[in-house]
């Protein structure tokens, strides 16, 4: 009896039934490869939203099906290039304009300037007025002889035309900012009417604007009056030739199109 316990026992096998459920499993598995193999190789957009739905199924992960989708594709790739180019092409004719603007401005000024020169030649005014262009604005510096009095900011009778003058001129340009700009020599004033050069500089450039705005076709808007006072000398104070050339009132025409190494301020002409 006990030899055939041993026997019985000894023929016992493992159960060995889960190989069936495993081996369906991997051929689902290698049939899903397949099918997304063959799919990715003959049309891209079917397999990249498959593994887009694949990966909404699957919480969102990222895997081999994510990373394909965000690869870009040669129409990707093409897109970029061309805004890239559309950039250049941009950026090259925006600066190629500003070039011709700049061009533009310059004749523009450079005529105006000739203007002011041949009416200061014509009228003997060499003396007392004079011009210069450069990289930032036309300047027009009018000596305070031809304007006013001895520690006065009113303008003489006798020289408003002068200043009705220069705004007809300037009605050429009615977009450009204007600066009208006072100085005076390091004389202390001394009368009933003023109490610094500051006051009296200030004072001299708004009179002499506001006679430039006479001119309907000027905007005031684009007009402002500044006083320096004694403090942008444009020759020693020591001498009285000195003192009577930093006694003056600068009408400034700024440019609107500077080089890229300037700035919109404008250095009084002392510096």
């Amino acid at each position: 009896m006990s030899k055939k316990t041993r026997h019985e026992e000894h023929e016992e096998h493992a159960d060995e039934s889960w190989l069936l459920p495993y081996s369906d499993l991997m051929t689902l598995l290698v049939a899903l490869f397949l099918v997304m193999y063959a799919m990715s190789a003959t049309d891209a957009k079917k397999f990249e939203e498959m593994s887009q739905a694949f990966s909404s199924a699957l919480n969102g992960g990222t895997g081999i099906l994510d990373q394909r989708s965000a690869t870009p594709t040669k129409s990707q790739l093409d897109q970029g290039k061309n805004d890239k180019m559309d950039s250049v092409v941009a950026k090259n004719t925006g600066e190629s304009e500003l070039v011709k603007l700049r061009k533009q401005e310059q004749e523009d000024l450079g005529k105006l300037k000739k203007q002011f020169d041949q009416y200061i030649d014509k009228n003997g005014l060499s003396d007392l007025l004079s011009t210069k262009l450069n990289q930032s604005q036309l300047m027009i510096t009018i000596s305070d002889n031809a304007l006013f009095a001895s520690g006065q900011a009113e303008v003489k009778d006798d020289s408003r035309q002068l200043a009705k003058s220069i705004s007809t001129m300037l009605q050429q340009f009615p977009d450009y900012e204007v600066l009208v700009q006072g100085h005076t020599d390091n004389i202390p004033i001394s009368n009933s009417s003023y109490s610094s050069n500051w006051d009296l500089s200030v004072d001299r450039a708004l009179h002499f604007m506001k006679i430039l705005l006479l001119n309907p076709n000027l905007n005031p808007v684009k007009f402002s009056p500044i006083g320096y006072g004694e403090y942008h000398p444009i020759a020693p104070n020591t001498t009285a030739a000195g003192r009577a050339k930093n006694r003056r009132v600068e009408v400034s025409i700024l440019r609107k199109y500077q080089e890229a190494t300037n700035t919109t301020t404008v250095a009084p002409s002392g510096k």
